[in-house]
């Protein structure tokens, strides 16, 4: 059982050893620190860029003083040797702790890898997982260029969840095809670029029998891409387009 969570999408919590402790972080300063450490905590962290990270739009008058403050305040809240390290830190936690954005980044890897081999039950549930927590905010609480950068990478993990939750439910075929129209749209509606969307929603929609308004998507993708890119659909949208002409021939 999971005793060591961390959660820096939507409601920030923490779980140490089965004990909350968000509640004793110092203010907005030590949230920030503690995030910081848990989204970097595959690599030391330098003292300058905790500095950055926590005062990057004031910083303070003697930022070493500050940050000694904030770093003994913030390990006697967390209790234990959860911080490692002198000039360089580290966030260690246990072998089995869970922390939502690493989960998010491993899970939309785990579907797209089944997507790879067709295992579309696999790839509906990491999906999915994914998802969870890509949809939410990271440190909503909070603005900093560290912080959209994460954000950003997220928004990511969140379009490739839907292209594989689309690409699932589409090769699961019957009642869940309906699913994967909802996550195709909803795919060409959040990055109008990316081809993957408007071939995902034209299989679908070839799937459920809708082929002319399929045909309809195509004409969506190519105007979008002459305007926006001066360019043309790739093979992948063009290939689903002959067939359909073919099939209406």
């Amino acid at each position: 059982m999971v005793t060591t969570t961390v959660q820096l999408c939507g409601r920030f919590a923490v779980e140490l050893a089965g004990r909350r402790v968000e509640q004793f972080l110092p203010g907005r300063q030590g949230r920030l620190l503690f995030s910081f450490l848990a989204l970097n905590r595959d690599r030391p962290v330098s003292r300058s860029e905790l500095v950055e990270a926590v005062w990057w739009s004031a910083p303070p008058r003697d930022p070493s003083e500050a940050l000694a403050a904030l770093l003994s305040k913030v390990r006697a809240a967390l209790g234990g040797d959860y911080i490692v390290g002198r000039s360089e830190l580290t966030l260690a936690l246990p072998g089995d702790a869970v922390v939502d954005v690493e989960r998010a980044f491993s899970s939309v890897h785990e579907a797209e890898s089944a997507c790879a081999r067709g295992d579309w039950p696999r790839a509906w549930s990491a999906a999915l997982a994914s998802q969870f927590v890509a949809r939410r905010r990271l440190l909503q609480e909070f603005e900093g260029g560290w912080i959209d950068e994460w954000r950003r990478s997220l928004e990511g993990v969140r379009l490739r969840g839907l292209e594989c939750y689309a690409a699932a439910c589409l090769g699961t075929g019957g009642a869940e095809l309906a699913a994967a129209e909802r996550a195709a749209r909803e795919l060409v509606q959040a990055a109008p670029l990316r081809e993957s969307g408007y071939t995902l929603l034209m299989r679908t929609l070839e799937a459920r029998g809708n082929a002319a308004e399929a045909l309809v998507v195509y004409e969506t993708a190519r105007e979008r891409l002459r305007e926006d890119l001066g360019t043309s659909p790739g093979e992948a949208l063009r290939s689903i387009h002959r067939r359909l002409l073919g099939a209406g021939g």
